[in-house]
């Protein structure tokens, strides 16, 4: 592949929208399942895994929005791409300031043995978890259908 093929397939966000959705889907779907199947590991301990794994992940996906940003910006896509950066940043800065820590406290109610009160926490970020992933494939492959002159 030569140097300038190879530099507009990186300015194409669909690559980026493709590794974030894997990342995103793996952690977030496939493990959580896993771990809850598994009969060797108790709830409070899956609890408590599943509170480092989300909060890792977010971390990656805070890095993975900063690098989606600074591409269609840096490549001249901001206006073709605003509408699904702006809703990727909402549901992360949601996630990440509001449903994540209300998380983490209803795992520690769990750990100290009680049981917390009801929460529609859960529900949202799934909910909201889902839409970033739709929105991640969405934008994935209209980036991909779209001619390269016009990818910035």
């Amino acid at each position: 592949m030569s140097a300038r093929r190879l530099l507009t397939a990186f300015r194409n966000p669909a690559w980026l929208c493709f590794c974030w959705f894997g990342i995103a889907a793996g952690a977030g779907l496939l493990a959580t399942f896993a771990r809850f199947q598994a009969d060797s590991i108790t709830r409070p301990v899956a609890l408590d895994v599943g509170r480092e794994v989300f909060g890792l992940l977010n971390k990656v996906e805070l890095v993975m929005l900063v690098a989606f940003l600074i591409l269609i910006r840096v490549t001249g896509q901001a206006r073709t791409y605003l509408l699904v950066g702006g809703a990727l940043a909402l549901i992360v800065m949601v996630q990440s300031a509001w449903l994540l820590p209300e998380l983490s406290a209803r795992t520690d109610i769990v750990l100290a043995g009680d049981t917390p009160p009801e929460s529609m926490a859960h529900a949202l970020y799934s909910s909201l978890e889902l839409l970033k992933l739709g929105l991640l494939l969405v934008c994935g492959f209209g980036a991909l259908m779209r001619p390269p002159s016009q990818s910035g």
